[in-house]
C-alpha cells in the first residue's frame, strides 16, 4: 500500500462534533481534502451550511448538522440523517468542548469559593460531550465492523494551566476515557474499532483568545508565557492540527488505539528552563 492510498480517507463518512468552530473548520477541510466527507455537526446552522457549500463547491462531498453533542435525541436524529444520505460511518472527531467563563478561576478569586455550577458545566461539556456522541455513533461503526474515534485532549490535563481548572478537569477525564474506552471496545470487537486523541497545545479559538490577546491583536500577559514556555515561541496554527488528525482517522494508523498525540510545540516537554 502506498503513501497517498495509506494516509486516504477517500469516501469515508467522518463525522465531526464541533465542526463550526475554528479548529473544527480545521477537521472538516482536512478531511475533504484527504477524500473524505465531513458531517459539519454544530449549534451554528449558518457556518455549518457555509462550510458544507464550500466543499461541495470544490467538487467533494459533505453535509452540515445541527445537533448539540449534549442532546442524545438531537445526535439520533442526525445519525439517522447521515445513514439515510450516505448508508455508513466510518470516523468520528469528538471536536465539541472547551471552556466556559464560569469556569474560570482567577487569581484573586477566592479558591474556596470557586463556582461548583461553573466547574460542572465545563467537566460535562468536554467529557459527556465525549462520551454521548460515541455512544451514538460509534454503535454505528461497530455495528458495520469498523472505525476510527478519535477525541481532543489538551496540555492542561498533563500539566497545570492557572485559571481553567473546570477546563483542565474535563480534559483529564477525556485522556481517562479514551484509554479505557479504546481498551474495552478493543475487547469486545477486536482491531475493528480504534480510539486516539490529539493533546493540542495553544491554538487561538474563539474561547480562550480574550484570555491571550488584546483587542489590538497583541499578548496578553498569559499569551506571552505561553509562548514564552512554549520551543517553537508561537501559538500553533489551525492547520497543524490537520496531519495527525489524518493519521488517527486513516489506515495509517490501524495499530494504534488509547494514544494521545501531542500537537504542541513542545510545550509539555518543556521545563521552562
Amino acid at each position: 500500500m502506498g503513501a497517498n492510498e495509506l494516509f486516504s480517507l477517500a469516501d469515508k463518512v467522518i463525522v465531526v462534533t464541533g465542526g463550526t468552530g475554528i479548529l473544527g473548520g480545521s477537521f472538516v477541510n482536512g478531511i475533504a481534502e484527504a477524500g473524505g466527507i465531513p458531517v459539519i455537526i454544530g449549534r451554528n446552522e449558518k457556518v455549518a451550511k457555509e462550510r458544507e457549500a464550500a466543499i461541495i463547491a470544490k467538487g467533494g462531498k459533505a453535509l452540515a448538522l445541527v445537533a448539540d453533542v449534549l442532546e442524545e435525541t438531537d445526535l439520533h436524529r442526525a445519525k439517522d440523517s447521515i445513514l439515510e444520505k450516505f448508508g455508513r460511518i466510518d470516523g468520528l472527531v469528538n471536536g465539541a468542548g472547551g471552556n466556559i467563563p464560569e469556569a474560570v478561576l482567577q487569581p484573586d478569586a477566592d479558591i474556596f469559593s470557586m463556582n461548583i455550577d461553573g466547574m460542572k458545566k465545563a467537566m460535562v461539556l468536554n467529557l459527556w460531550g465525549t462520551i454521548i456522541p460515541t455512544q451514538v455513533f460509534g454503535a454505528v461503526m461497530a455495528k458495520s465492523g469498523s472505525g476510527s474515534i478519535v477525541n481532543i485532549s489538551s496540555v492542561s490535563s498533563k500539566q497545570v494551566v492557572t485559571k481553567v481548572l473546570g477546563y483542565s478537569m474535563g480534559k483529564a477525564a477525556v485522556d481517562c476515557y479514551n484509554q479505557w474506552f479504546a481498551v474495552e471496545v478493543a475487547n469486545r470487537f477486536g482491531d475493528a474499532i480504534r480510539m486516539n486523541a490529539i493533546m493540542p497545545g495553544f491554538f487561538l479559538t474563539e474561547q480562550n483568545r480574550t484570555l491571550l490577546t488584546e483587542k489590538d491583536g497583541s499578548y496578553t500577559e498569559r499569551g506571552k508565557l505561553v509562548v514564552k514556555n512554549t520551543p517553537f515561541k508561537r501559538f500553533g496554527k489551525p492547520e497543524e492540527l490537520v496531519g495527525a488528525l489524518i493519521y488517527l482517522l486513516s489506515d495509517a494508523s490501524r495499530f494504534v488505539t488509547g494514544m494521545q498525540l501531542g500537537v504542541d510545540g513542545g510545550f509539555t516537554v518543556f521545563s521552562g528552563v
